[in-house]
């Protein structure tokens, strides 16, 4: 199959050529200066083929741009496409004189074979991490190249996470579904951290050791390669420049490095008075790494680190010093329609939301995402914990290997992210034996042999130093509350959906009592009404609340974030505080009320009405908010003002929701005002809907621009609303999404599509986006609505 899938994209290879990439202008090469490494954006122009899974029929071949699914998938996936596809790419070499050509594929589902002119370079598996080849034995001098990678996705029980997919709780979306570069370096050079040989040697590592407000000491270590056909005598030179311009310059000894030797040099550094990283103040450094043969530099690589200390007790998490309780969610890197092609652009608009949801941290479930999304977390200020592929399975021989590969791999890729505190070495939910456990993290410590390296895992065995129990695997009432290992610290890894999906009822059963088995559980649609996600938001703060209470408990992180699919089930998961599109529930609300105002980024004073205000409505207000005091108007009389009033299902919060009572419904407006010291400093307004007369489009950015240079994917949203602008949360009129101008763009999506509580959503993903699109919205009986994206 793999050579008539090689023939089918060779003869319908088009004849024009397409060659490599450059970075946005500001990172390309000038016409006069050859830069001692290009790294060369090598997404765009592939050609695709999708073997058809039946055998009968042909799929014809497309031209695509990465990051690319095998196929664009329903919105509820019960059926996701497995099989082989195939992509192929032109690419041109005029003359490789010393110079060194690899590719790097930040990550491939789940198999892949890479080709270079007919030559199998490579076999790698796993679709989380990224692997690198070598293309330079392979490249044919002043003549047009080719590079095949011959994607694997089908059940495989040797690769990670390993269980059939119709078994498992998430979706593994085929495809060459991250980035690409083309990576160009002299014959010496940096070696790649996923590529080299040695255990702990490959690319840049940058550590401290002791840090403090006055100095922060420590070492960058670089790994660096001799391919040339002599000795050289070479110098290492980092340069620390802080987000204010400040730049500090550090070097090596000297070191003679054999015709093809490799070796590690390694810079001391110190920095005084540093601009510590925390998820307050996210000051971060860039790091010029610089490889020197007498003045000339043959080799830079740039990177972005922090500079922050990290400490764990039997009851503590310490971070600059400083005690900090983690609060935070989980993330599946899932979007709708796309699976897992998403762009860098996209990730950071996800952790931008985890951010403005009030979480300080995130757990990765359950493998390792993109590159993209833990650089948004350094610069956005969020503590993550890593995780190597794994959920309910396990299994001797070549599954153990990779998984243990894996651990290295996840390790070399990030380890200078100052986000990442915690590396899960543990199969999540799987019956993994001692010996694993103990292997995966003696590679954890040959990685990173220091003392604020901290492991992690679901079994509560002493080769993790942190014990990350979901909360539904204790028993209620008290769950992992009692917990008293001695010197043993917990982080509640998921909790809030499963032990009211399965066990259907929290602590109160008198509160549960007249629900039924469906409103109880957290598993709530944003259509389900007000009575259900109030509930959904009432589990999460029931269990908020109670995981706080336990003495050796540092953190938390509630399941999840955004909805999702899962190969075994026929509906989305929605326990997500945002539904799939990203768009909040009621219970992220709750969550971005516990926040404490005042206390650095994403750190605003809030109040939120959790209420429609319909004739059905609820009589009790719940109004979300981390000001002092609230008061309540309803049609501009002042309903109540007061403070927050603790209960049981709120006695440990940081700020407990309030509750206001209005005897009967009286249409209208209902209005919270937010104080803190007697002054007003947060509003929020709900006011009765009436009949859908008009339509508003937004596109949703996060706080980053759709990308221009590269492929992009945003949501845009369709509000159905009354004449005063009112979201009528009720309507679902179906949406037509049309775009009427502008080039490089297109819909992805159910279209028409039904509205989900009073909003319809597509997606538009772009391609070299420099022109402004039109995107137009119509429904049955409302006038046409337009937005032009810029």
């Amino acid at each position: 199959m793999k050579q008539q899938l090689k023939a089918i994209i060779l003869v319908c290879l088009s004849l024009t050529f397409f060659g490599c990439e450059s970075l946005p202008p500001s990172k390309k090469v000038g016409a006069q200066q050859k830069l001692p490494r290009q790294v060369i954006n090598f997404n765009n122009n592939w050609k695709f083929y999708r073997e058809d899974p039946s055998g009968l029929t042909e799929r014809p071949v497309e031209e695509v741009v990465l990051p690319h699914s095998v196929k664009i998938e329903p919105l509820v996936v019960n059926d996701q496409w497995q099989g082989k596809s195939l992509y192929s790419k032109d690419f041109p070499v005029e003359k490789v004189k010393n110079e060194k050509w690899f590719f790097h594929f930040e990550g491939i589902m789940q198999e892949a074979r890479v080709s270079i002119n007919d030559s199998l370079v490579k076999t790698h598996k796993g679709g989380y991490l990224p692997f690198t080849v070598d293309a330079t034995p392979f490249l044919k001098n002043n003549s047009q190249n080719i590079i095949q990678v011959e994607v694997i996705n089908v059940d495989d029980a040797t690769i990670p996470p390993g269980k059939p997919l119709a078994d498992l709780d998430f979706n593994l979306y085929g495809g060459i579904y991250r980035n690409v570069q083309l990576i160009k370096t002299n014959l010496v050079h940096i070696s790649d951290p996923v590529y080299a040989k040695e255990v702990n040697g490959g690319g840049i590592l940058v550590h401290f050791d002791s840090v403090s407000s006055e100095k922060a000491s420590g070492f960058v270590k670089v790994h660096v390669v001799n391919d040339a056909e002599a000795e050289k005598e070479l110098k290492v030179r980092a340069i620390f420049t802080s987000e204010e311009g400040v730049k500090m310059t550090f070097l090596t000894p000297y070191k003679k490095l054999a015709s093809g030797g490799d070796e590690h040099f390694t810079a001391e550094v110190s920095v005084e008075n540093p601009k510590l990283w925390s998820p307050s103040h996210p000051n971060l450094y860039e790091l010029e790494v610089e490889v020197l043969e007498g003045e000339e530099v043959i080799d830079r690589q740039a990177i972005t680190t922090g500079i922050r200390k990290i400490e764990l007790t039997g009851n503590a998490f310490y971070l600059n010093g400083q005690e900090l309780f983690i609060n935070g969610t989980n993330r599946h890197q899932e979007y709708p329609y796309v699976g897992y092609a998403i762009s860098n652009e996209a990730n950071y608009r996800d952790a931008y939301k985890i951010k403005q949801a009030g979480f300080n941290f995130v757990r990765l479930s359950h493998y390792p995402h993109a590159t993209a999304f833990l650089k948004a977390c350094d610069e956005l200020g969020l503590l993550v914990m890593n995780a190597i592929p794994g959920w309910q399975f396990y299994e001797e021989g070549e599954f153990v290997e990779n998984a243990l590969q894996d651990v290295k791999d996840m390790v070399c890729r990030d380890r200078n992210h100052p986000s990442v505190i915690f590396w899960e070495n543990s199969l999540n939910e799987s019956g993994m034996t001692e010996a694993f456990m103990v292997e995966a993290n003696e590679i954890l410590k040959a990685e990173l042999p220091y003392d604020n390296t901290f492991s992690a895992g679901w079994i509560d065995h002493p080769a993790y130093d942190l014990f990350i129990p979901a909360r539904q695997h204790a028993q209620p009432p008290t769950y992992w509350n009692d917990y008293n290992k001695p010197n043993r610290p917990i982080l509640i890894a998921e909790y809030g959906d499963w032990e009211y999906y399965a066990q259907n009822a929290g602590f109160n059963q008198k509160a549960f009592g007249d629900l039924k088995e469906e409103e109880r559980t957290s598993r709530q649609l944003r259509s389900a009404g007000e009575k259900r996600l109030l509930q959904q938001a009432l589990n999460f703060q029931e269990a908020t609340n109670s995981n706080l209470k336990g003495e050796q408990t540092i953190g938390m992180s509630n399941w999840l974030m955004f909805d999702y699919n899962r190969g075994y089930a026929n509906d989305l998961e929605a326990s997500g505080i945002s539904d799939i599109f990203r768009i909040p529930k009621f219970s992220y609300y709750f969550y971005k009320s516990q926040k404490p105002p005042y206390q650095g980024n994403f750190s605003e004073p809030m109040v939120y009405i959790a209420n429609y205000w319909q004739p059905n409505s609820a009589p009790d207000i719940t109004v979300y908010s981390n000001a002092e005091e609230v008061a309540l108007y309803l049609n501009g009389e002042l309903i109540e003002k007061k403070k927050p009033k603790r209960t049981s299902f709120s006695d440990e919060l940081w700020y407990p929701p309030y509750t206001f009572s209005i005897p009967e419904f009286v249409p209208g407006e209902l209005k919270a005002v937010g104080f803190i010291d007697g002054k007003e400093v947060a509003t929020h307004l709900v006011r009765t809907p009436v009949e859908v007369s008009k339509m508003a489009l937004s596109v949703d950015i996060s706080g980053k621009e759709i990308a221009r240079e590269t492929s992009d994917v945003v949501f845009v949203y369709a509000k159905l609303l009354d004449e005063n602008g009112t979201l009528v949360h009720n309507a679902s009129l179906p949406v037509t999404f049309e775009i009427t101008s502008g080039e490089n763009a297109e819909l992805i999506g159910e279209n028409p599509v039904k509205a989900e509580a009073g909003i319809a959503t597509i997606l538009l993903r772009t391609k070299e986006f420099k022109a402004p699109v039109t995107i137009e919205a119509t429904a049955e009986g409302i006038p046409v609505s337009k937005i032009k994206v810029e």
